[in-house]
């Protein structure tokens, strides 16, 4: 809930500054909030710890900035939605179930009834959001490998002090480019607290006890919070058929909730 409404409040900074300067923010600010907590000693790391933080800095980039920019053009509800699809596929590829396969084509078919591709729709803004879905799947696995081999936090404070300071230059560009208005900022900066802060906590100490496919499913209430976050902050309204195609891809993650593993005898081979 916290991430839907933190994207909200950066979707309402979007006329001011766009979401190049919405993800500019977010991170500075992530970096200056996770830093001086978790402190992490960045002379200490080596090959297996760096590897990880850059990979995850590159993704909270490309994670953020394709997801905002999907936002703009096609709403935060459908936009979720489709990013939503990362976890998802995380979970559904750890399984080898035939019932998971099944899932899967309904989760496809959620997508098409949700973007009901033509030549009205915005490609652009479904394709942006496919990658956000695609870089959150990337982030599931890298955040749990961190979390496996650093401490606490210190694995996302040290991958949000990289994307800061891969930032810092073109947050100072596009700012003269596009002069910040003071609520913009204040937007931008509450996003940031919201949608980065509190879930990178939360997400850390999860994926230290739970497979990467269960995070996948625990999250699957996401497009719903987003498209009822996006109505009452933004305005938005989704169609009737788009809830059906929400409805569609939540009921996928849902059922491979419910339906429980099959279980192998002893001695059976794998």
């Amino acid at each position: 809930m916290a991430n839907q409404f933190g994207a909200a409040l950066g979707a309402l900074a979007f006329p001011a500054i766009g979401p190049v300067g919405v993800v500019a923010v977010r991170q500075v600010v992530t970096a200056a909030v996770l830093l001086p907590v978790a402190r992490p000693p960045f002379r200490r790391y080596r090959r297996a710890q760096w590897l990880p933080i850059l990979g995850l800095a590159l993704v909270f980039s490309v994670m953020n900035l394709s997801l905002y920019a999907s936002v703009e053009r096609i709403g935060l509800g459908l936009a979720v939605t489709l990013e939503f699809l990362g976890p998802l596929a995380v979970a559904l590829l750890g399984s080898r179930r035939l019932v998971d396969l099944a899932c899967a084509l309904l989760a496809a078919a959620g997508v098409v009834v949700l973007t009901h591709p033509g030549p009205s729709s915005d490609l652009t803004g479904i394709a942006l959001g496919l990658v956000a879905a695609t870089a959150w799947a990337m982030y599931i696995l890298l955040n749990r490998t961190l979390g496996r081999r650093l401490p606490g936090i210190e694995g996302a404070a040290a991958a949000s002090a990289v994307a800061a300071a891969a930032w810092a230059p073109i947050a100072i560009v596009w700012f003269l480019a596009h002069p910040p208005t003071p609520v913009a900022l204040l937007l931008a900066a509450a996003c940031g607290l919201l949608s980065s802060i509190v879930p990178y906590v939360i997400d850390l100490l999860a994926l230290r006890h739970l497979s990467a496919g269960v995070f996948g499913i625990l999250t699957s209430t996401s497009p719903v919070w987003a498209a009822l976050v996006g109505r009452i902050v933004l305005g938005e309204r989704l169609l009737p058929g788009e809830w059906v195609g929400v409805g569609i891809i939540v009921l996928s993650s849902a059922l491979i909730t419910m339906i429980p593993p099959s279980v192998t005898p002893p001695g059976t081979p794998r």
